[in-house]
């Protein structure tokens, strides 16, 4: 089945557009993302099962669907470029501009021990981001600190947004929660964000949440408990 978001893109055009690429990341089965010589993202879907529902919405039109509903949102994220269908290797993809800035996995690993404010400030500003996607209704699957871009304009974005969810705004409680444990799971992110009980995130959380009272927070939130665990 062909999705009409997507574009017939021959063999011969994918070789091409590969030339000089660096391969980001890949698997058994091939090549999943590419860097491209002009600096621009070429990310692979295969889909894995004969019958799912990528059959009848593949995973680069969800890729493509996420980032339209983001920008429309004003969440900042990258740019498709365009999507295709590859049929001689059985892939579709998105090609696409990365969002510009830096990570906040990058930025944290860069800060100096002695810097307690900067901790203070970028977590708090992670906990309002948190709270703004939250309270649009937006749930991310793949929420991590190596998935939240700071712009050089200071504004934080998400990358890598195949994993997304658009619920009826804003979330409940238990996706919430769900979406905390997210960001704990890494082991850095999580010894990050708990160095101060949570407290700085929680305090930037609540000041953009309208559906949450400090009492829910506390009730849902891991990050305050995990520390003693």
């Amino acid at each position: 089945m062909f999705h009409s978001t997507l574009q017939a893109l021959d063999f011969d055009r994918y070789q091409n557009l590969r030339v000089g690429a660096t391969v980001l990341e890949a698997d058994s089965f091939g090549d999943k993302v590419l860097r491209l010589a002009d600096g621009t993202i070429f990310k692979l879907f295969r889909r894995k099962r004969l019958f799912s529902s990528a059959l009848f919405h593949p995973y680069a039109c969800c890729f493509v669907d996420n980032i339209r509903e983001l920008k429309a949102r004003n969440i900042k994220c990258p740019e498709v470029i365009a999507a295709y269908r590859i049929a001689d290797i059985a892939r579709d993809a998105v090609h696409y501009r990365p969002l510009a800035g830096e990570t906040l996995r990058r930025i944290i690993a860069a800060q100096t021990p002695d810097a307690p404010h900067a901790h203070t400030e970028l977590a708090q500003q992670l906990g309002r981001f948190v709270a703004r996607l939250h309270e649009d209704g937006i749930y991310f699957r793949s929420l991590h600190l190596g998935n939240v871009v700071l712009t050089p304009e200071g504004e934080p974005g998400l990358i890598d947004i195949a994993d997304l969810r658009f619920c009826r705004p804003p979330l409940r409680a238990s996706l919430r929660q769900r979406n905390f444990r997210h960001l704990l799971r890494p082991p850095g992110d999580r010894d990050w964000l708990i160095q101060d009980d949570g407290a700085a995130f929680c305090a930037g959380y609540l000041t953009e949440s309208t559906a949450l009272s400090a009492e829910q927070m506390a009730s849902i939130s891991p990050i305050k408990t995990r520390k003693n665990r």
